[in-house]
């Protein structure tokens, strides 16, 4: 429906003072409305916890798992056959009109989330017409995409998501056990000092799949009578390393797939006595929707609360009128989230934060830096202090020889597990460099040289353009599927705060230069960002270059006013909390989080607010 004039259309193109005074009104009045949105979606413990896009993946997977499950009489619930219809009705009603599935709602289809999802409504085609139409739509989609092939080329050497998938079809027929290449499960009875020694330590975030498929493929594709022989020895051995490994919950590293993988691969391998099965099914059963899905993960529940604490506590007065006690309540439970032992599934070091706070999420560099900075601003208390120190020391124990961060471990960078990334490399130079004048005198230093190999890193993978690649964050219309708005936005405010700190080389100014006119030429005639030059706009796109941008004083406040404009008529219109499909999970998943267009944009009118000096005119 077409929309009249916004509030600065109708103020017109007055003096200059009369048109900034109506851009602070503006913003503080969007501002307003959306830290009252941020506010209210907290939990009755203060935190945030949001919620993520229901996954076709992850559905399809779960619903064999309990398929399965129920078939070896390992799930007890009785309205299974009831969970399991929903979960059809709930694919088919996802299917794409070309016959493909996506791996979120709305998203375009490819070709691993619709072979998961063919593989697992194929075997009741013969009972359901509904499914038999969808099944046949979905393999012709699947016969002109190439196939196997084309699967194969999708995930290039990368096996960790190709074999599951091949095993997953092979459980279900639809392709033999010996075109499923073989995994290693005997690696499996490595203790994390051998890995660590040879520099692998990426094999443990990938233990449960390495064991039940590796075990699975092996059982079923044949192995050398040398090979087997060892097998009642290295088998048990490996079985139980999987069961000390799995978290209380049950669910590997909180997702749906995984587990899901790991209790077919186990059942298909004839360990259904094993208790990793019942526990996994457990967990399974717990995060099925009410309309039948799953999501591809819980929930990003301290991810959430760091970035939404850092948004609030951007400008004073957002924080002044958001409260204290609520600060503190969230400032308080993020505090408990941080792993203070050696963490028992990957062996990280104590002092990282992990994505949530349920027991199967493990330490990694974005949130454990994103955590860093949202306590930073209460870095007077002791406890605080003393989270501060041991997650910095964290930080710099995982850094790699190339300067950057990679996502869990320090290793080669052949996996997105172990690989540098600038978006990650951002955050961890953002949070050392703003806890480096309060360590201690050694620490200080080696966090100082650790910052100069970052900000190095940042020179040596800059792109000819400008922009900077990041590594857990795409979009699907980009040509490829990357998202060169959201990894150059971070690394631009990671130079604004370095650069106020006076700790910018001419090399890294000039880079920054280079990053902010990309990012500058990128920005839409209507004023929003996508991912990429020529997007289509989104909330959260245009929110995280508007929050790189604003401080940037070669930028008059007039050239903000086209994108406070646009972000004024979603916001009238409605639209402007409608999560876009922005994030990658393990293996190219797309996926959306409910709270990301909120705190992206919270962010953005925080920084432009205190650009403007912006005075909340409307209580929160």
């Amino acid at each position: 429906m077409p929309q009249g004039p916004s509030a600065l259309e109708q103020r017109g193109p007055l003096r200059t003072e009369t048109r900034r005074e109506s851009l602070r009104r503006t913003v503080a009045r969007l501002r307003s409305e959306v830290v009252r949105a941020l506010m209210g979606a907290r939990t009755s413990q203060g935190y945030w916890e949001g919620e993520l896009a229901s996954s076709a993946l992850a559905t399809a997977t779960a619903l064999v798992a309990l398929e399965y499950g129920g078939r070896h009489g390992l799930v007890t619930v009785g309205d299974l056959d009831d969970r399991l219809c929903r979960a059809i009705a709930w694919l088919l009603d996802d299917q794409n009109d070309d016959g493909s599935w996506g791996d979120a709602p709305g998203c375009r289809g490819n070709i691993a989330a619709t072979y998961l999802v063919a593989g697992a409504l194929s075997p009741y085609r013969s009972s359901n017409s509904s499914v038999r139409a969808a099944c046949e739509r979905a393999f012709a989609y699947l016969q002109a995409s190439g196939g196997l092939d084309a699967l194969a080329a999708r995930y290039g050497n990368d096996r960790t998501f190709v074999v599951p998938i091949l095993t997953f079809l092979a459980s279900r027929g639809l392709v033999d056990w010996a075109q499923v290449p073989r995994l290693p499960f005997e690696l499996g009875i490595l203790p994390h000092w051998l890995l660590r020694r040879f520099n692998v330590g990426v094999v443990s975030y990938a233990l449960p799949a390495l064991i039940a498929i590796g075990y699975a493929v092996a059982r079923n594709r044949g192995s050398s009578w040398l090979r087997r022989s060892a097998w009642p020895v290295l088998v048990p051995m490996a079985l139980r390393r999987l069961e000390r490994i799995q978290p209380e919950s049950g669910g590997y590293l909180e997702a749906v797939p995984l587990t899901a993988f790991v209790t077919i691969s186990l059942l298909h391998a004839k360990r259904g006595h094993s208790p990793v099965v019942r526990r996994a099914l457990g967990f399974l059963l717990q995060l099925q929707r009410a309309d039948g899905s799953w999501p591809v993960d819980a929930n990003l529940s301290c991810w959430l609360t760091s970035l939404s604490l850092q948004a609030v506590q951007l400008d004073p007065s957002v924080a002044e009128q958001v409260g204290e006690t609520a600060v503190r309540s969230a400032v308080d439970w993020l505090l408990e989230q941080q792993c203070r032992v050696r963490h028992p599934y990957t062996d990280a070091a104590p002092g990282g934060w992990g994505w949530s706070h349920l027991s199967g999420s493990v330490p990694d560099v974005d949130d454990t830096s994103s955590a860093l900075l949202a306590l930073w601003p209460h870095a007077n208390r002791s406890e605080v202090l003393r989270a501060g120190d041991a997650g910095v020391r964290w930080l710099l124990g995982v850094q790699n020889r190339d300067g950057g961060w990679p996502t869990f471990c320090k290793g080669w960078g052949w996996l997105p597990f172990d690989r540098s990334a600038p978006d990650l490399t951002a955050h961890a130079v953002r949070a050392i460099a703003a806890w480096l004048p309060r360590l201690p005198a050694r620490l200080r230093r080696l966090a100082g040289r650790a910052l100069a190999r970052g900000l190095a890193y940042f020179r040596a993978n800059q792109q000819s353009d400008g922009a900077f690649i990041p590594l857990w964050f795409g979009n699907e219309q980009h040509p490829r599927e990357e998202n060169p708005v959201y990894g150059t936005a971070r690394v631009v405010v990671c130079y604004n705060e370095l650069g106020g700190a006076g700790r910018l080389g001419a090399q890294d100014r000039e880079a920054a230069k280079r990053a902010v006119s990309w990012l500058v030429r990128c920005r839409n005639r209507d004023g929003s960002w996508g991912g990429g030059p020529g997007l289509i706009g989104t909330t959260e796109e245009t929110a995280l270059a508007l929050a790189a941008l604003a401080p940037r004083s070669e930028l008059s406040d007039d050239w903000f006013e086209p994108t406070v404009r646009w972000i004024e008529e979603r916001m009238a219109a409605g639209t402007w909390d409608r999560p876009a499909p922005i994030g990658l999970y393990f293996a190219k998943l797309w996926y959306f989080e409910r709270l990301y267009p909120i705190i992206f944009l919270a962010t953005a009118l925080a920084a432009l607010g205190r650009r403007l000096r912006v005075e909340q005119e409307e209580p929160v």
